[in-house]
């Protein structure tokens, strides 16, 4: 459990009264706007769904792929074994296992470069989503702990009877700036992931054979002249 777990039962109450009050909309003018049209989403229901966020799997996710990489490893291995024959089916089956091994792991554009690329992302992910509970957390607090939150917190009080609802009933001011904060956090943390993807996505391109233009094959010599092979 972080600090996000244990604001999260007063923050989502906080922000269902929040969401309530700006269901009958908010001050004209105001900077939740563009948060809101950007977001389409209720501070409450953005809040809930950034809930569901854990560093934990991504970490996992890490982990798991780069024990691939010894998988690798091993057929890596098994390729550079010395060839026990010679002739022009040796040169043709070497031709290919380097072009093998060249895929396999040779540079970050190979598999295992591949894999260790999404090993990678996976950890950037996992580093992003602890940061930025941490970032909300700290946010959540503040406005728990505001003079808003209690003016929203009267205005939304079974016991308190509103003449009236709208972008000036009593406590709407206050919901939308708290609005505004936690969706400015949000808008944040969400261009942190937009900015990670764009980063890390040449590196999680698809790794095509890089193939040799010369190929031998069994039957031909070095130098083009086709032999005959005895039975």
């Amino acid at each position: 459990m972080d600090a996000l777990d244990r604001l999260a039962e007063p923050g989502i109450d906080l922000l269902r009264r929040v969401d309530t009050l700006l269901a009958a909309g908010a001050p004209e003018g105001h900077r939740v706007w563009p948060l809101l049209r950007r977001m389409q989403v209720l501070p409450g229901d953005a809040l809930r769904s950034f809930l569901d966020l854990r560093a934990a799997p991504l970490a996992g996710a890490g982990h798991t792929v780069r024990r691939h990489v010894h998988g690798y490893d091993h057929a890596c291995a098994t390729l550079t074994d010395p060839l026990l024959w010679s002739g022009p089916a040796a040169a043709a089956y070497g031709q290919s296992r380097t072009m093998l091994l060249r895929h396999l792991d040779d540079g970050p554009e190979s598999l295992v470069g591949r894999l260790e690329a999404t090993a990678g992302y996976a950890d950037a992910l996992a580093d992003w989503v602890e940061g930025s509970r941490l970032t909300v957390a700290r946010t959540l607090a503040e406005v728990i702990g505001s003079a808003e939150a209690v003016s929203v917190v009267a205005a939304t009080s079974i016991t308190r009877e509103s003449p009236h609802s709208g972008p000036s009933s009593p406590g709407t001011p206050a919901a939308a700036e708290i609005a505004a904060r936690v969706l400015a956090v949000l808008c944040v943390a969400y261009d942190g992931a937009e900015t990670l993807l764009r980063q890390w996505a040449p590196s999680l391109a698809e790794s095509p054979l890089r193939t040799t233009s010369t190929r031998f094959r069994p039957g031909a010599a070095p130098g083009g002249t086709t032999t005959r092979v005895g039975w």
